[in-house]
This record gives structure tokens, sequence and C-alpha cells, in this order.
């Protein structure tokens, strides 16, 4: 186990990325990307560092929403904060059991734990009358229109990949188990958190808390618990290689190293898009400006090499 002055590397796993494609969606096939993406992180624990573990869950929100809508005339919906509450439980015991299993095959000692995380926004957050999230699976323009009309969906294209339902994004704020997340991590647990951003919570006059119908960014809450824990490095493990400008055009190039210039330059150039490639770059930089030391942009397999520099696009100050 890592001492509690290791070094703290926060780990984003994208939603997208545990899943392999359109024919790999169920359960069993996330269940298997799971563990593929865990025997990766291994390695980095015995290399000594402390390591939180954070994760996307927009198709798999989308997956239970659906459900939920077509068996509404059998019984009652589930409100999106309870959906996102559900799949932070099933993906980070996913998660967990897999990376038990190969500490178990490896043969190092290492406590894992997944919490079901509350994370505080504002109740005024403009992206509630502008939703821009996109959850779910990719959909043609087509669909995507049907379902806007029969089902009062608010849709829009993701990044040239395709057609998604939009819900509200708002800014994360403060991360209701904090303390016990701290706490487990310098205690040398392997600490899963966060899963979806949160439970989008906000705070009532009297104290209380009451879920919000949102979905808060991943990386913008892995963000937020990397500043706020103080962690020397964030990994966002994606489902492409590397940072590309030109993205999906004959001119692509792609990036090994960007300084925090570099991406405010690229950013008001118009390159990354928003809901994809954009608010990891705005995550990058605030996790710099606030006092970390390196960011991390590449896919699930190239994890232990991009700590060595072989691979993906690392961002310093």
């Amino acid at each position: 186990m890592a001492k509690a002055d290791s070094p703290l590397v926060v780990i984003a796993i994208g939603g997208n990325s545990l899943i392999k494609d359109g024919e790999h969606m169920d359960v069993l096939d996330q269940y298997r990307t799971a563990g593929e993406t865990s025997r990766y992180i291994v390695p980095i624990v015995e290399r000594g560092y402390r390591v939180l573990i954070t994760h996307g869950n927009g198709p798999q929100v989308g997956f239970v929403l659906l459900r939920s809508e077509l068996a509404r005339d059998v019984i009652h919906q589930v409100p999106l904060a309870n959906c996102v509450a559900d799949t932070q439980g099933s993906i980070g015991m996913q998660i967990a059991q897999c990376l038990q299993n190969e500490f178990l095959h490896h043969g190092v000692r290492q406590e894992v734990v997944a919490i079901v995380t509350q994370v505080v926004v504002d109740e005024k957050d403009p992206s509630f009358g502008a939703p821009s999230k996109p959850i779910g699976p990719f959909m043609s323009e087509e669909e995507a229109r049907q379902h806007q009309e029969d089902d009062g969906w608010i849709v829009g294209e993701d990044a040239g990949r395709g057609w998604r339902r939009l819900v509200a994004s708002p800014e994360p704020l403060e991360v209701v188990e904090l303390a016990t997340i701290r706490n487990l991590l310098d205690d040398g647990t392997l600490v899963i958190a966060a899963g979806g951003g949160g439970v989008p919570v906000v705070y009532k006059p009297d104290g209380s808390l009451r879920p919000r119908p949102a979905v808060i960014d991943k990386d913008a809450a892995s963000c937020l618990l990397a500043c706020e824990l103080g962690a020397e490095m964030l990994i966002i493990s994606t489902d492409v290689d590397k940072v590309a400008l030109n993205f999906g055009t004959a001119d692509q190039v792609n990036i090994d190293r960007m300084t925090t210039d570099d991406c405010r330059r690229y950013l008001d150039e118009g390159h990354f898009a928003p809901g994809s490639m954009r608010p990891k770059i705005e995550s990058a930089l605030t996790f710099l400006e606030n006092g970390g030391k390196e960011v991390i942009i590449t896919q699930p397999h190239h994890l232990e090499g991009a700590l060595q520099g072989l691979h993906g696009t690392h961002i310093v100050p």
C-alpha cells in the first residue's frame, strides 16, 4: 500500500472508453472493458502512487433513462439524479471488483472502495436553462429528432460522432464526501469516487441537501477533487490516443506536449469540441493553475507508458 505522503494521481476514466463500440454495449461487455482498464491501473499502484479513480457514465445513464421511459406505463420512472447514483454504484462496483481481482492476481495487498458521491451545484447555474451535456447512446439525426418530437428531449450533435440527448451540466462547487475520501486515501486505500461527476445536489436554506436533475461533467468534478486533495497528476483516460488539432480532418495533427499557453491559444482557435475534448482541456488548465504538475490525456491501455512519457498528450504549466 502507498503511504499517506506518497504522490496522488487522479485517473478519470471516460464513460465512452468503458464501451468498446456499438456491438459491445451490454453489462457483461462493460464489465470486461472495466477489467481491461483495471489491468492498466495496477502498475501505477505498484509504482507507489496513491490513486483516486473517477469515471464517466454518460452512455450508462442514457441506458437507464431509456429503460425507464420504455417501462413508464408499467412502473414509475427513475429521476435523473437517481440514474446518476445507480450508475455510480454499478460502474464503481465493476471497477472495484476488477481491481481487487487484479491485485489478487499480482499478489498486491491493496484495499479498494467505491463511494457514491454527492457534488454541490448552484441552483441558479445557467446550464439548467441551456442543457448541453450529452448522455446516452449515439443516434442518427433522424432518430434524435424523433425523440425530440415524441419524448420532449433536447438533442444535439456531439463532436462529429453522432446525435445524443442533452441535459443540464452545472459547475461542480463542493464534494460532500471530500473528508471521507481524503481519510481513505491517506490510509492507503484506492478510492473510486465522483462517478459520472457525482450526484448533483443543492443546499436548501436550512442546510439540508436536495438532488437536482442534471449531469455534472466528469472531468470538471475530477479536476475539483484533484485540486482539493492536492494531487500531483491528473490523468484523463478517454477513447483517443492523443489530443489533436483539426480533429477528424485530413489536416489532423496529434499533440505530444502542450503548455497551458498552448491550450489557451488552441481553445481560442476553436480546435476542441464542446462536450468532447474542450471540457478536458479546460479541466487541465484549472488543475495546473491550482498547483497541479501535469495532466496526461490518453487511452486506457497507454496509462503505464504515459507515466513514462511514451504515450498520450502531456500538458504542463
